[in-house]
């Protein structure tokens, strides 16, 4: 059924959000929810909306994950480039990072009026994926509404790539993730950290190794790219911010 043809005040019901239809205008509201339909009537309503409505993605609240290693000795590192990345996204909104309902640290942003979520997991890198579900349950977040950002040794320094879905590439906490998840279908934003003439004898000595002052100053210009390219996503999808930010970072 097309929207136009769905019937005045018709409610609609995703996670937190309720959606009524007023003259051909939809509204939102965010309220705790009822139970005014069942769950297989809210399923079927959503499914029969979001096929005419591909646009409604714009109102459902995004999970932003920045991956990374917890405590002191890992800050500016290359394997917390993820943590670095988020950071600089909730500090942009004067948002500050506290306890979330799991193990992993959590901060609140608006952007144009839209709700997101972005969690530092606290499990180390390689358990990640227990932080993003416990996330994703208590906001009521869905797959195709999140965001990982993450270090990649496949990528060389000062690049980027995003992809709507696909294997771990050797990363342990997309790999943690995808187990946890029981699919590959989530959207992800890789951070180069390759350098092409280092000998990566050791990987996890690379990886867990600080920065050089050259480094660095490559990413001062990526992580900006990066907040611009999350926040893009949170509004408008990952086909939108793949066709916008797959490309060589000036």
């Amino acid at each position: 059924m097309p929207f136009e043809e769905l019937p005045d005040a018709i409610t609609l019901f995703f996670g937190e959000a309720l959606f009524f239809k007023k003259r051909n205008i939809l509204l939102l509201q965010i309220l705790p929810l009822g139970t005014l339909y069942s769950s297989t009537q809210r399923c079927t309503l959503w499914s029969q909306f979001r096929i005419h409505s591909p646009d409604l993605l714009f109102f459902i609240m995004k999970l932003i994950v920045g991956l990374g290693n917890p405590e002191s000795q890992y800050i500016g590192t290359r394997h917390n480039i993820g943590f670095s990345a988020v950071e600089a996204l909730a500090d942009s909104f004067g948002a500050k990072f506290g306890k979330g309902k799991g193990k992993y640290l959590t901060a609140k942003i608006n952007h144009r009026k839209e709700q997101v979520i972005i969690i530092k997991p606290m499990t180390y890198m390689n358990l990640s994926g227990h932080a993003v579900v416990a996330a994703m349950n208590f906001y009521k977040i869905e797959r195709n509404a999140i965001l990982v950002i993450c270090d990649d040794l496949n990528l060389p320094l000062g690049s980027i790539r995003l992809r709507a879905k696909g294997s771990a590439g050797g990363q342990n906490g997309l790999k943690h993730i995808i187990e946890s998840l029981g699919s590959e279908e989530y959207a992800r934003l890789r951070i180069g950290i390759r350098l092409d003439e280092q000998p990566l004898n050791s990987f996890s000595s690379f990886v867990l190794g600080k920065f050089s002052d050259n480094e660095r100053g490559v990413m001062e210009k990526i992580l900006p790219v990066c907040r611009d390219a999350a926040l893009d996503f949170a509004i408008n999808g990952i086909e939108h911010t793949m066709n916008h930010y797959n490309k060589p970072v000036s």
